[in-house]
């Protein structure tokens, strides 16, 4: 299975969201899980499940699994900043399948890359970081360069990416709730990769 020249999505991925772009252009509506699997020639939803995963995973599409008419296309949604994708902060995973803002703030942002994440769950109530904010977050390139008390978007082995406080206490890594219900995250400098740095809280009242 080839990767696409022009994006790093495998070619069956290309070529379902290239299809799921066309049917939402001339239908105005996402498609089902039947209409995929009968466009892409497969008798099995499975396939074509973890392909939405995987193009959601990529920050192609917003999607909440199971629900095949939640799915949007992320360049549709905005203009501006990138929705990237959703973040855990606690609890299970799940999408986020309500963004309808259209997100327009590059005239006051001038920070390069800047990209935003959906918080699904309650770890950082305490911010005021609450369940279907977006943050918008600074790439970062050097994880020397990070304060402790940054609250940042990490990739944590086994647990997938979730937003914590940051804190390095001797040479451990601790990744902190701001909600008493959840303990630390305690790792090894090795075992993190850190994707952003916090930079703002966007929230639709």
């Amino acid at each position: 299975m080839g990767i696409s020249e022009n994006n790093n999505l495998t070619d069956a991925q290309n070529e379902l969201f290239g299809w799921i772009k066309s049917y939402m252009k001339d239908f105005h509506h996402s498609p089902s899980i039947r209409q995929m699997m009968e466009a892409m020639g497969l008798k099995s939803p499975a396939p074509i499940q973890s392909r939405l995963r995987h193009l959601q995973e990529k920050g192609y599409i917003s999607w909440q699994e199971g629900k095949a008419r939640t799915l949007q296309i992320v360049d549709e949604i905005i203009d501006g900043v990138p929705i990237m994708g959703s973040i855990a902060a606690g609890g299970l995973i799940e999408t986020y399948d309500d963004v309808q803002e259209n997100l327009d703030i590059t005239d006051v942002l001038k920070k390069k890359d800047i990209f935003a994440l959906i918080v699904n769950g309650d770890s950082m109530i305490d911010a005021c970081i609450a369940d279907g904010d977006m943050v918008l977050m600074e790439p970062v390139r050097d994880l020397y360069a990070l304060k402790n008390g940054n609250i940042v978007s990490g990739m944590v082995p086994g647990l997938g990416t979730t937003l914590k406080y940051f804190f390095k206490r001797g040479n451990k890594i601790y990744l902190e709730a701001a909600n008493p219900k959840y303990d630390p995250i305690i790792l090894d400098y090795d075992q993190l990769t850190v994707q952003g740095k916090l930079l703002a809280v966007w929230r639709k009242v």
